[in-house]
């Protein structure tokens, strides 16, 4: 039986690209480049976007069905991956982003928990909250990791080994 991999859902702005680091400074190992996704056109400059081309391999090495869940939708795959050297990765398909949760959850929560439709999920986001947490929790019935992720860092080493660990106990039929 072949084993069944965790899913990983994945932010871009605030994991991959810490858009809250001061704006003078580049991380170490990230490369500035400039994007023009939908919505960002003229006279707007072009969108500043930081991005670390080793964590395209370190993503690939979690053990993790790797799914963009982030407002770039499936503009990830033309913009993000191939800098991060990813393949086509799966797209959540928003019903409708930003809209107001009436419990104070993230707009995205109550739809990746949906998508999972009880598989081992983690979620690496910069805007998960302690009631996203725990409605997860309440409402979802396989193992899930809300990993919140700090937006002026991105993700670091210590974030790759902690989601890896935690997939390595998930991976069903191995």
């Amino acid at each position: 039986m072949e084993p069944t991999l965790p899913v990983l859902f994945l932010d871009v702005d605030g994991p991959l690209n810490p858009w809250m680091a001061k704006p003078h400074r580049r991380p170490a190992g990230y490369t500035t480049l400039r994007m023009r996704p939908t919505g960002w056109e003229p006279p707007r400059p072009p969108l500043r976007v930081w991005l670390n081309p080793d964590h395209g391999p370190l993503l690939m090495g979690l053990g993790c069905r790797l799914i963009w869940a982030t407002t770039w939708q499936a503009e990830a795959n033309a913009w993000i991956a191939p800098v991060l050297g990813l393949p086509e990765l799966p797209v959540v398909r928003w019903p409708q982003m930003h809209r107001r949760d009436p419990e104070g959850v993230h707009w995205k929560t109550r739809h990746l928990v949906a998508v999972a439709a009880g598989r081992p999920f983690a979620w690496v986001d910069d805007e998960i909250g302690p009631r996203d947490t725990a409605w997860i929790a309440r409402h979802h019935t396989g193992a899930a990791l809300p990993y919140r992720v700090d937006p002026a860092t991105g993700l670091r080493p210590d974030d790759f080994a902690a989601l890896r660990e935690w997939a390595a106990g998930r991976t069903a039929g191995a």
